[in-house]
């Protein structure tokens, strides 16, 4: 007889909902950050920035950011500009000049965003909890996983980087946002690349040619039985949501190649995955821990 081992139990997370001014951009971004309950002393910790899908927001991914946090990082996330800026919101009968004009300013919007992000949490706004500004790392889903590949092109202070089913691949479908990652790396920043195999959105081979194109070290591991929404809070209901809503054009050939979520693995199985993958990571390149 096996005796299994007892797990201890991990601590518990604080949640702060912050709002921080970039008087640059005349913009007010909310900020979701969480920490471990018992953060309070003299030790630093790790900041790992998240970054949302198109369509998101700061709490896409909770069941990631409170996981990290239980294990001694400091999570941030905002609201990107797309979602709080006025000028760049979707707006009715818009001529394609338009939506092309509003989609390159959505991308251009991105990266100074999370640089943003990552001043303010620099700035310790949070006076129970202190930040290391010498580990830090960034991890994102689709939109917010081509920012966190283009962010370390010149954003020095990134140290690692976790990409979930990722944008920027030069194999995109029609109806996905243009934005390509280049990869002007200027220092090694470790990469993991964690990808859907059923990705109706972004599917394996813009995957594969993403990952190809990435510079070592990089490591990409492929979730089974799993499509795009996996990566987000409430898989079940936001799978369906998108796969069931009116939708037209390049959107609805999307759409025809989602399966039914029965088909699909579980939420919590990809949320188990991602959560272990993802912290293993950032664990061996910003703590230095090899499991």
């Amino acid at each position: 007889m096996i005796q299994s081992e007892s797990v201890s139990p991990q601590p518990a997370v604080a949640e702060r909902s912050l709002k921080a001014t970039d008087p640059a951009r005349n913009r007010v971004f909310p900020v979701e950050v969480w920490y471990p309950e018992a953060a309070g002393g003299a030790d630093a910790l790790p900041l790992i920035l998240f970054s949302h899908h198109s369509g998101g927001s700061r709490r896409a991914s909770t069941f990631l950011a409170t996981h990290l946090a239980s294990h001694g990082y400091v999570v941030a996330a905002m609201d990107h500009s797309e979602v709080v800026a006025a000028e760049l919101l979707r707006k009715e009968n818009e001529t394609p000049e338009q939506k092309t004009k509003r989609g390159e300013a959505w991308i251009a919007s991105r990266v100074p965003d999370l640089r943003f992000l990552l001043d303010y949490m620099l700035s310790q706004p949070l006076p129970e909890v202190l930040v290391d500004a010498d580990r830090i790392g960034a991890v994102g889903h689709s939109f917010g996983g081509w920012t966190v590949l283009e962010v370390p092109s010149v954003e020095l202070r990134i140290r690692s980087v976790v990409a979930l089913a990722p944008g920027g691949s030069r194999k995109r479908r029609p109806g996905i946002i243009p934005a390509t990652a280049e990869f002007r790396w200027k220092r090694e920043v470790p990469l993991l690349l964690v990808a859907a195999d059923l990705d109706a959105c972004l599917p394996m081979d813009g995957m594969y040619e993403l990952f190809e194109r990435a510079p070592e070290p990089k490591k990409m591991v492929v979730l089974e039985r799993a499509d795009h929404m996996h990566f987000v809070d409430d898989v079940e209901k936001s799978h369906e949501a998108f796969r069931t809503m009116p939708m037209e054009g390049d959107l609805a050939k999307i759409q025809a190649d989602m399966r039914p979520i029965v088909d699909l693995c579980t939420g919590e199985e990809a949320h188990r995955c991602i959560q272990d993958v993802t912290l293993a990571h950032f664990n061996a390149t910003l703590k230095g821990r090899d499991h």
